[in-house]
Protein backbone atom coordinates (compact mmCIF):
# COMPACT_ATOMS: atom_id res chain seq x y z
CA UNK A 1 0.00 0.00 0.00
CA UNK A 2 1.12 3.77 0.14
CA UNK A 3 2.76 5.40 2.63
CA UNK A 4 0.21 8.29 3.41
CA UNK A 5 3.22 10.56 5.52
CA UNK A 6 4.88 10.18 1.82
CA UNK A 7 1.73 11.70 0.13
CA UNK A 8 1.57 15.56 -0.57
CA UNK A 9 -1.48 16.31 1.37
CA UNK A 10 -3.29 17.97 -1.49
CA UNK A 11 -2.94 14.56 -3.01
CA UNK A 12 -4.95 12.60 -0.27
CA UNK A 13 -7.12 15.42 0.66
CA UNK A 14 -8.14 15.21 -3.06
CA UNK A 15 -8.43 11.22 -3.14
CA UNK A 16 -10.71 11.64 0.29
CA UNK A 17 -13.18 14.06 -1.39
CA UNK A 18 -13.35 11.31 -4.68
CA UNK A 19 -13.54 8.48 -2.53
CA UNK A 20 -16.24 10.53 0.06
CA UNK A 21 -18.32 11.40 -2.93
CA UNK A 22 -18.45 7.92 -4.35
CA UNK A 23 -19.48 6.56 -0.90
CA UNK A 24 -22.12 9.01 -0.87
CA UNK A 25 -23.63 7.79 -4.25
CA UNK A 26 -23.32 4.23 -3.56
CA UNK A 27 -25.76 4.75 -0.58
CA UNK A 28 -27.77 6.98 -2.62
CA UNK A 29 -27.63 4.49 -4.73
CA UNK A 30 -29.31 1.23 -2.43
CA UNK A 31 -25.68 -0.11 -1.49
CA UNK A 32 -25.52 -0.50 2.52
CA UNK A 33 -22.08 -1.96 3.49
CA UNK A 34 -23.43 -4.35 6.55
CA UNK A 35 -21.37 -5.73 9.07
CA UNK A 36 -20.37 -8.99 6.92
CA UNK A 37 -19.14 -6.89 4.53
CA UNK A 38 -17.06 -4.60 7.22
CA UNK A 39 -15.92 -8.11 8.75
CA UNK A 40 -14.59 -9.48 5.69
CA UNK A 41 -13.00 -6.46 4.38
CA UNK A 42 -10.87 -6.43 7.88
CA UNK A 43 -10.37 -10.01 7.85
CA UNK A 44 -8.62 -9.39 4.24
CA UNK A 45 -6.49 -6.81 5.83
CA UNK A 46 -5.41 -9.07 8.55
CA UNK A 47 -4.05 -11.41 6.20
CA UNK A 48 -2.30 -8.71 3.86
CA UNK A 49 -0.67 -7.26 7.08
CA UNK A 50 0.23 -10.53 8.60
CA UNK A 51 -2.49 -11.14 11.64
CA UNK A 52 -5.11 -9.40 14.20
CA UNK A 53 -2.36 -7.66 16.04
CA UNK A 54 -0.22 -6.28 13.19
CA UNK A 55 -3.66 -4.30 12.12
CA UNK A 56 -3.90 -3.21 15.35
CA UNK A 57 -0.46 -1.93 15.06
CA UNK A 58 -1.48 -0.04 12.07
CA UNK A 59 -4.31 1.72 13.28
CA UNK A 60 -2.41 3.10 16.14
CA UNK A 61 0.31 4.01 14.73
CA UNK A 62 -1.83 6.20 11.86
CA UNK A 63 -3.56 7.79 14.58
CA UNK A 64 -7.63 6.29 14.01
CA UNK A 65 -9.93 5.68 16.74
CA UNK A 66 -11.56 2.14 15.87
CA UNK A 67 -14.95 3.96 15.18
CA UNK A 68 -12.62 6.27 12.94
CA UNK A 69 -11.44 3.41 11.01
CA UNK A 70 -14.20 1.33 10.67
CA UNK A 71 -15.95 4.51 9.17
CA UNK A 72 -12.52 4.93 6.63
CA UNK A 73 -13.14 1.33 5.79
CA UNK A 74 -17.04 2.03 5.26
CA UNK A 75 -16.75 4.88 2.89
CA UNK A 76 -13.64 2.70 0.83
CA UNK A 77 -15.50 -0.12 0.52
CA UNK A 78 -19.01 2.12 -0.90
CA UNK A 79 -16.26 4.08 -2.90
CA UNK A 80 -15.07 1.02 -4.73
CA UNK A 81 -18.66 -0.39 -5.15
CA UNK A 82 -19.72 2.91 -6.79
CA UNK A 83 -16.50 2.62 -9.07
CA UNK A 84 -17.27 -0.68 -10.34
CA UNK A 85 -20.82 0.36 -11.21
CA UNK A 86 -19.26 3.50 -13.01
CA UNK A 87 -16.86 1.54 -14.63
CA UNK A 88 -19.47 -1.37 -15.75
CA UNK A 89 -22.07 1.45 -17.28
CA UNK A 90 -19.55 1.81 -20.46
CA UNK A 91 -21.04 -0.36 -23.37
CA UNK A 92 -19.06 -3.30 -24.50
CA UNK A 93 -19.41 -1.37 -27.99
CA UNK A 94 -19.26 1.45 -29.62
CA UNK A 95 -18.95 4.00 -33.15
CA UNK A 96 -15.50 3.34 -34.25
CA UNK A 97 -13.23 4.33 -37.24
CA UNK A 98 -10.66 2.10 -39.06
CA UNK A 99 -8.29 5.18 -40.43
CA UNK A 100 -4.73 5.25 -42.11
CA UNK A 101 -2.51 8.53 -41.71
CA UNK A 102 0.48 9.58 -43.66
CA UNK A 103 2.52 11.89 -41.27
CA UNK A 104 4.79 14.08 -42.20
CA UNK A 105 7.64 16.19 -40.25
CA UNK A 106 6.99 19.34 -42.78
CA UNK A 107 4.25 21.61 -43.62
CA UNK A 108 5.99 21.74 -47.24
CA UNK A 109 6.10 17.85 -47.48
CA UNK A 110 2.45 17.80 -46.46
CA UNK A 111 1.17 20.02 -48.88
CA UNK A 112 3.21 18.11 -51.67
CA UNK A 113 1.64 15.11 -50.81
CA UNK A 114 -1.60 16.48 -50.27
CA UNK A 115 -1.00 17.34 -53.89
CA UNK A 116 -0.05 14.52 -55.11
CA UNK A 117 -3.53 12.74 -53.54
CA UNK A 118 -5.53 15.27 -55.23
CA UNK A 119 -4.10 14.28 -58.89
CA UNK A 120 -5.15 11.23 -57.98
CA UNK A 121 -2.30 9.07 -56.14
CA UNK A 122 -3.34 5.74 -53.77
CA UNK A 123 -3.36 7.03 -50.65
CA UNK A 124 -2.21 3.39 -49.31
CA UNK A 125 0.68 3.47 -51.61
CA UNK A 126 1.73 6.54 -50.53
CA UNK A 127 1.22 5.99 -46.53
CA UNK A 128 3.47 2.82 -47.04
CA UNK A 129 6.43 4.83 -49.05
CA UNK A 130 6.29 7.01 -45.43
CA UNK A 131 5.91 4.14 -43.10
CA UNK A 132 6.74 0.72 -44.61
CA UNK A 133 6.16 -1.53 -41.72
CA UNK A 134 2.22 -0.15 -40.59
CA UNK A 135 1.28 1.48 -43.98
CA UNK A 136 -0.26 4.37 -41.29
CA UNK A 137 -2.52 1.80 -40.39
CA UNK A 138 -3.52 3.43 -36.84
CA UNK A 139 -6.42 0.34 -36.74
CA UNK A 140 -9.98 0.93 -34.79
CA UNK A 141 -10.52 3.44 -32.21
CA UNK A 142 -13.85 5.32 -30.23
CA UNK A 143 -13.89 8.63 -29.45
CA UNK A 144 -11.97 9.50 -26.80
CA UNK A 145 -9.68 7.31 -27.16
CA UNK A 146 -6.99 9.12 -29.00
CA UNK A 147 -4.87 12.16 -26.76
CA UNK A 148 -5.05 14.34 -30.16
CA UNK A 149 -8.73 15.84 -30.43
CA UNK A 150 -7.94 17.26 -33.97
CA UNK A 151 -7.01 13.31 -34.94
CA UNK A 152 -10.26 12.01 -33.60
CA UNK A 153 -12.31 14.54 -34.73
CA UNK A 154 -11.25 14.58 -38.27
CA UNK A 155 -11.15 11.18 -38.40
CA UNK A 156 -14.96 11.18 -37.64
CA UNK A 157 -15.63 13.46 -40.31
CA UNK A 158 -14.69 11.54 -43.17
CA UNK A 159 -16.62 9.69 -45.30
CA UNK A 160 -15.27 5.63 -46.10
CA UNK A 161 -12.61 6.32 -48.58
CA UNK A 162 -12.14 9.97 -48.33
CA UNK A 163 -8.82 11.77 -47.22
CA UNK A 164 -8.36 15.04 -44.78
CA UNK A 165 -7.08 18.11 -44.85
CA UNK A 166 -3.41 18.41 -43.67
CA UNK A 167 -3.80 18.47 -39.60
CA UNK A 168 -1.18 19.73 -37.24
CA UNK A 169 -0.31 18.50 -34.32
CA UNK A 170 3.17 18.29 -31.47
CA UNK A 171 4.23 15.74 -33.37
CA UNK A 172 3.57 16.78 -37.56
CA UNK A 173 1.43 17.41 -40.24
CA UNK A 174 -1.10 14.31 -40.69
CA UNK A 175 -3.64 13.38 -43.67
CA UNK A 176 -5.92 10.62 -42.80
CA UNK A 177 -7.89 8.28 -44.55
CA UNK A 178 -11.04 6.14 -43.59
CA UNK A 179 -11.03 3.07 -44.58
CA UNK A 180 -14.15 1.77 -42.71
CA UNK A 181 -16.37 2.97 -39.77
CA UNK A 182 -18.95 0.68 -37.53
CA UNK A 183 -21.13 2.20 -35.52
CA UNK A 184 -21.58 -0.54 -32.94
CA UNK A 185 -18.30 -2.42 -33.04
CA UNK A 186 -16.84 -4.36 -29.85
CA UNK A 187 -14.06 -2.33 -28.20
CA UNK A 188 -10.70 -3.76 -27.76
CA UNK A 189 -9.58 -4.22 -23.88
CA UNK A 190 -7.42 -1.31 -23.98
CA UNK A 191 -9.67 0.91 -25.27
CA UNK A 192 -12.32 0.18 -23.29
CA UNK A 193 -9.92 0.48 -20.14
CA UNK A 194 -9.69 4.07 -21.50
CA UNK A 195 -13.09 4.77 -22.24
CA UNK A 196 -13.92 3.62 -18.35
CA UNK A 197 -11.14 5.83 -16.91
CA UNK A 198 -12.91 9.02 -18.79
CA UNK A 199 -16.02 8.37 -17.55
CA UNK A 200 -14.94 8.48 -13.93
CA UNK A 201 -13.01 11.37 -14.52
CA UNK A 202 -16.33 13.06 -15.78
CA UNK A 203 -18.15 11.39 -13.28
CA UNK A 204 -15.74 12.83 -10.75
CA UNK A 205 -15.73 16.23 -12.63
CA UNK A 206 -19.86 16.07 -12.25
CA UNK A 207 -20.09 15.91 -8.77
CA UNK A 208 -17.15 17.87 -7.12
CA UNK A 209 -19.26 21.01 -6.92
CA UNK A 210 -19.09 23.36 -3.08
CA UNK A 211 -22.13 21.72 -2.36
CA UNK A 212 -21.46 18.30 -1.96
CA UNK A 213 -17.93 18.76 -0.40
CA UNK A 214 -19.01 20.45 3.27
CA UNK A 215 -19.34 17.04 4.45
CA UNK A 216 -15.43 17.75 4.97
CA UNK A 217 -15.31 21.37 6.01
CA UNK A 218 -14.70 21.36 9.42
Amino acid sequence: GTNLASVPSVIVLDELINQTLLAQSAVQNGFIVDDVMLQSKIASLETQLGGSQALENWITNHDYSSEDFEQALKRAIGAAWMRDQIIAAVPETADQVHVRQILLPSMGLADEVYASLQTGANFTDLATLYDPAAGGDLGWFPRGYLDELAIEEAAFALQPEQYSQVIETEIGYHILYLVERNENRSLQPDARKVLQVNALQEWMNEHRNQSELQILLP
